[in-house]
């Protein structure tokens, strides 16, 4: 079965960076598009960053476009979230998604989700 588990959140300065793991502790993922999503307190989860299952495209949103990177190794069955030029506004907990084959820029689409993981960044 798939399961996601989330790593590498923290406390970090605004500029500073973190790099973020999802990894798959139960069965290979290698065909799953695999995404990332955030969530402040009061708010509703939005989209980050997905991957195709090859790796070969990548889409953002506006909010992060040039700042982060998703990437994945399908040989560890992980995805990475790097994350630099952080913003206060970057704060929220971050999870990771998987869905078979094609991602998509909604949380509905999802089947798969990890436990998520707090990022915070102070000014």
């Amino acid at each position: 079965q798939v399961q996601l588990v989330e790593s590498g959140g923290g406390l970090v300065q605004a500029g500073g960076s973190l790099r973020l793991s999802c990894a798959d502790t139960g069965r290979a993922f290698s065909t799953y598009a695999r995404a990332w999503f955030r969530q402040a307190p009061g708010k509703e989860r939005e989209f980050v960053a997905v991957i195709t299952w090859s790796g070969g495209s990548t889409n953002y949103a506006d909010s992060v476009k040039g700042r982060f990177t998703i990437s994945k190794d399908n040989a560890k069955n992980t995805v990475y979230l790097q994350m630099n030029s952080l913003k206060p506004e970057d704060t929220a907990v971050y999870y990771c998604a998987a869905r078979p084959y094609s991602g998509s820029y909604y949380p509905t689409a999802y089947d798969h989700w990890g436990q998520g993981t707090q990022v915070t960044v102070s000014s």
